[in-house]
C-alpha cells in the first residue's frame, strides 16, 4: 500500500513538474530589425521584441520607439533633448503589414532563451508598460528603442551575455552614423548633422555601444553568447524585399555645389561692371547671415539642449554668431566694421590650416564657404564699402 502511494505520488509531482516545464515554455521571444526606410526618422531601421504566446493566443511586439505627436510643445521638447519616449505594444500581423506598405524588409532571430529567461523577460517587459515605467528621456547614441533591447537581454540572461566584435577597430558613433547617411545619398541632411555634431560623436565606440543602431545590434546577437549557448537559435526573413541602392546624383552633392559656388563668386568678383558689384553686395550680406545664424544655432544646441552629442562644436570656430550681425555693416564706411573683417579673415585662414587637425571631423563641404568668408571678408578689410 506504501510502495504504491510512493509510486503514484512520485508520478503526480512528475507529471505535474512536466506540465509546469511546457507552460512555462509556452513563450517565443524574437528581435525584430526593420530595413531603413526612405524618411529621415527611419534612415537607420527599426528594432522591436515579439513575443508569441502559445497558451494565451498572443502575437505581440512590444515596440520602445514610440512618441506622442499629439504631446503638448512636441517640436519645442524635441528640439531641446526633453522628448520622452515611451514602450508601447501592437500586434504583429498590423506590425508586419505596417512595414510591408513601406517596402521595408524584416529579419526575425529567435532568442534562445530558457524558460526562466523568457518568463524574466516578459516579466520586465510588462513593468516597463506601466504607466510609470513606460516613459523616457531618448537619447539617440546612448537609450534608445535598440538598445533598451540589449539592455533587456542582458537584465534576463541567468548569466552574464558576451557580444563578438561587430564592428571594425577605433569606429567613431559619427562614422556609424554617416555610413547610413552616404549609402542613403542623404547628404545634405548629413551636412546640417554635421554642423551641429560636437565632438562627443567622435568618441571611439567600444562594442557594445556600437549597438546602438539596428543593424549592429543584428550582428551583435548572431554572435553573442549566453554563458556557453548561442543568443540566436533561428534566424527567419519575415519580408523579403530586394535592396535598392538610392541613386546618387553627383550635381546635387554639396561638396559640388559650394565648389561651384565659390568659383562663381570668384569670377564674379573679378568683375568690374556695376550689376558684379550689387550682386556681390547681396551676397555678403546673405553669407554672413546665414553664417552668423548657424553659429546661433550651434550655441543653442550646445548650451540650450540636452543633447549631449552637440556639445564641444568646433564649428563655432567658422560659423561666429556675430556674422550676422556684421552681415548689417558690410557697406559701412566706419573703421570698426573694417577691423572686425580683418580679424575673420585671419582667424577663418587659420581654422582652415588647422581643419584636419582639430579634435573633431569636420565636414569638408565647408571648406569652400570658410574660403568663401576669408576671401569676401580680405574685400571689406581692404575697402569698407562698395560704391553702388
Amino acid at each position: 500500500m506504501l510502495r504504491k502511494f510512493l509510486i503514484s505520488h512520485f508520478l503526480f509531482l512528475f507529471s505535474y513538474s512536466c506540465f509546469a516545464q511546457i507552460d512555462s515554455c509556452h513563450l517565443r521571444i524574437s528581435l525584430l530589425t526593420c530595413s531603413p526606410g526612405e524618411e529621415l526618422y527611419s534612415t537607420f531601421g527599426h528594432s522591436a521584441l515579439r513575443v508569441t504566446d502559445s497558451v494565451g493566443n498572443e502575437d505581440i511586439v512590444y515596440n520602445y520607439g514610440t512618441f506622442n505627436f499629439d504631446e503638448p510643445g512636441f517640436y519645442t521638447k524635441f528640439i531641446r533633448g526633453k522628448l520622452m519616449y515611451y514602450l508601447s505594444t501592437q500586434d504583429f500581423i498590423s506590425f508586419k503589414q505596417d512595414y510591408e506598405l513601406e517596402k521595408r524588409s524584416m529579419i526575425e532571430q529567435v532568442l534562445n532563451l530558457s524558460c526562466d529567461e523568457k518568463q524574466k523577460m516578459v516579466q520586465l517587459l510588462h513593468e516597463n508598460l506601466m504607466n510609470e515605467n513606460k516613459f523616457y528621456k531618448y537619447d539617440f547614441l546612448f537609450d534608445n528603442c535598440t538598445t533598451r533591447l540589449r539592455d533587456l537581454l542582458e537584465k534576463s540572461g541567468d548569466t552574464a551575455v558576451h557580444f563578438a566584435n561587430v564592428v571594425k577597430e577605433k569606429t567613431s558613433f559619427r562614422q556609424h552614423i554617416f555610413e547610413y547617411m552616404d549609402y542613403n545619398d542623404k547628404l545634405w541632411t548629413k551636412l546640417g548633422m554635421d554642423l551641429l555634431l560636437g565632438n562627443n560623436t567622435d568618441a571611439i565606440m567600444t562594442n557594445r555601444e556600437a549597438m546602438f543602431l539596428p543593424d549592429y545590434l543584428l550582428k551583435g546577437f548572431d554572435s553573442g553568447r549566453i554563458g556557453n549557448k548561442p543568443v540566436v537559435s533561428s534566424k527567419i526573413t519575415v519580408i523579403d524585399l530586394p535592396v535598392e541602392k538610392p541613386k546618387k546624383n553627383f550635381f546635387t552633392n554639396p561638396v559640388f555645389i559650394f565648389w561651384l559656388l565659390f568659383i562663381a563668386i570668384v569670377l564674379l568678383s573679378l568683375s568690374k561692371s556695376r550689376r558684379a558689384k550689387s550682386l556681390l553686395y547681396g551676397f555678403d550680406g546673405f553669407l554672413f547671415f546665414i553664417t552668423g545664424f548657424a553659429g546661433v544655432v550651434i550655441l543653442i544646441m550646445w548650451f540650450g539642449t540636452e543633447h549631449i552629442v552637440c556639445r564641444n562644436n568646433y564649428n563655432i570656430l567658422w560659423a561666429w554668431p556675430t556674422h550676422a550681425i556684421a552681415a548689417f555693416f558690410i557697406n559701412s564706411r566706419k573703421k570698426l566694421p573694417a577691423k572686425y573683417f580683418t580679424l575673420t579673415a585671419i582667424v577663418e585662414l587659420v581654422v582652415l590650416l588647422i581643419w584636419f587637425f582639430v579634435p573633431q571631423q569636420m565636414n569638408p563641404a565647408f571648406i569652400p564657404v570658410v574660403l568663401l568668408l576669408i576671401l569676401r571678408s580680405l574685400h571689406y578689410a581692404k575697402q569698407p564699402a562698395y560704391n553702388i
